[in-house]
């Protein structure tokens, strides 16, 4: 899963094209906020912005588009290397 508190891994993930570096075995989430990144998505109605809310899985504030797959909750979904995190609007569109 993660690394030792003393020897820390990281991987490479790009966030709405650019390229940050998250701690191997963490949340998405966590990963968003450790680079100062508060807003996963924009309401569909009002364009509201929405982040972490219940931080389990359960809501849906906290969804953006990942690899390419729209609607994923990042506050229970690990990074993985190369991965690929977009801020959402609305639904989010499935990519090809």
């Amino acid at each position: 899963m993660g690394s030792l508190p003393g020897n820390p891994e990281y991987v490479n993930i790009t966030i709405d094209g650019k390229p940050f570096k998250a701690l191997k075995g963490e949340i998405i989430a966590a990963a968003l906020l450790a680079n100062g990144i508060k807003l996963h998505r924009y309401t569909l109605k009002k364009h509201g912005g929405r982040g972490i809310y219940c931080g389990i899985g359960q809501c849906t504030d906290c969804v953006m588009t990942v690899n390419g797959v729209p609607n994923v909750r990042t506050c229970v979904t690990q990074v993985e290397e190369g991965m690929t995190v977009e801020t959402q609007t609305g639904f989010g569109v499935m990519c090809k």
